[in-house]
């Protein structure tokens, strides 16, 4: 006949396994998680993006992004997307130096350096200023 202490025993070798499966589970979700939320150094991801369109041939758009930027750079634009660049650029407000525009339009200053503008081959005109 069994005794009831080794009974219980076995019991709570049972509740310990079962415990611990349980906050191994736990802790690898949560490992899973935060992995799967960072990004790598150097890479930048567009977070929320508003269009408001309510003014007759003009939109303004809004984005807000995410980067992840290496030592000596920070969240600028590069072909007209977010991205990571040198420091110095943002600091010296030569925005044209980080390659805003896309490969077909020109990048101009404005007059007071808080933004540039991309001039299409068409004449359409894209203005970014930087707040």
């Amino acid at each position: 006949m069994a005794s009831p202490f080794r009974k219980r025993s076995r019991q709570w070798d049972a509740w310990l396994t079962m415990s611990s499966t349980f906050w191994l589970v736990l802790l690898l979700s949560a490992l899973l998680i935060l992995y799967c939320g960072q990004l790598v150094a150097g890479t930048c991801e567009i977070m929320t993006l508003d269009r408001d369109s309510s003014q007759p041939r003009r939109t303004i758009a809004r984005q807000t992004a995410r980067c992840a930027c290496r030592k000596g750079q920070i969240a600028g634009t590069t072909r007209a997307s977010p991205a990571c660049v040198d420091a110095h650029i943002v600091r010296s407000r030569q925005w044209c130096e980080m390659m805003p525009c896309l490969d077909d339009e020109g990048c101009d200053l404005l007059v007071n350096r808080t933004g540039w503008t991309c001039a299409q081959p068409g004449g359409r005109v894209k203005t970014t200023t930087v707040s």
